[in-house]
């Protein structure tokens, strides 16, 4: 990635830095509404709301990566690039007489001065516990929002699967639904583990069974009771995840991008060596696999 370099700025939440936050908005709405211009650019104009959402969650992934990499210049850029996604988004439901931009922010702004009384009103609430019981009975009682009929209900099913097993876990143990210590997690996942050895042998046994398992296979699908028991076992490795407070979803990505770097690795080594990557080299890949990890360590 090319250098990026950061301009200078005010002392935040000053008069001058609030200014100058406003007048960048105001020419990034500008810039958004000449590309949706009739005149502007073919490839904007044919973005719809729905056509954007993949961006603003590859965006969004990409500014935690920025942030994990504790590169301020690197986190600057793609907090701007989640910001015009989602403006882009806004623009195009101002131009359709949805809403305006304007009242978007609005509606967040009103928002976040009525959940937060303690800060700009006269209610007290001193822990960080305080203010979420306020902020859900404000939701509640002020903003009229009907009550759940479970606590599980306030985790969107539109999470990514992953995200929503860690929600689900974490508004059950709220409620006191949660593990003694941190070791019954890991009593559970051993035992997901035996239960997924047990339906594997068993799907193996039905298969020997029929005449023609092979088709069967391609016909049926994976067996229900193994993809059943991965997924027990998937969840529990959540609540490990949980009980040792990492996020699993940010814990994947972290080891997607470390199987990505070092395969990359192992690619370029074999490519040197002038070596096909095929299930029979697969001494050669593992020992530069080996050697990638080596060299991450020695960078350290």
């Amino acid at each position: 990635m090319s250098e990026t370099r950061l301009p200078p700025s005010s002392a935040a939440g000053s008069d001058s830095a609030r200014d100058a936050a406003a007048a960048a908005f105001g020419e990034l709405y500008a810039i958004v509404a000449r590309l949706r211009a009739p005149d502007g650019c073919p490839w904007d104009r044919e973005q719809t709301p729905r056509s954007m959402r993949g961006a603003i969650v590859e965006e969004a992934y990409e500014l935690v990566e920025a942030i994990d990499e504790l590169d301020p210049a690197h986190t600057a850029e793609e907090a701007g690039d989640l910001v015009l996604n989602i403006l882009m988004v806004a623009y195009m439901h101002e131009e359709a007489g949805d809403f305006s931009v304007a009242g978007s922010l609005g509606l967040i702004a009103e928002k976040l001065v009525r959940r937060h009384p303690h800060v700009f009103g006269d209610a007290k609430a001193d822990t960080s516990e305080k203010v979420l019981a306020q902020w859900a009975e404000i939701k509640e009682k002020v903003e009229g929002r009907p009550k759940k009929d479970s606590i599980l209900d306030g985790v969107s099913k539109a999470l990514p699967t992953l995200e929503r097993a860690w929600k689900l876990q974490k508004k059950a143990a709220k409620a006191g639904f949660d593990w003694p210590d941190s070791e019954g997690p890991w009593a559970k996942a051993h035992e997901e583990l035996d239960e997924i050895h047990d339906a594997v042998l068993a799907a193996e046994a039905d298969a020997a069974r029929r005449a023609d398992a092979a088709a069967a296979a391609v016909d049926e699908g994976p067996d229900p009771r193994l993809e059943e028991e991965i997924g027990d076992l998937i969840f529990s490795i959540v609540n490990i995840s949980r009980a040792h407070g990492v996020d699993p979803s940010l814990a994947l990505a972290r080891a997607n991008e470390k199987f990505t770097r070092r395969f990359r690795h192992v690619e370029k080594r074999m490519a040197e060596q002038g070596l096909e990557m095929k299930r029979g080299a697969l001494d050669t890949m593992d020992a530069f696999w080996e050697e990638a990890k080596k060299l991450e360590k020695e960078a350290r």
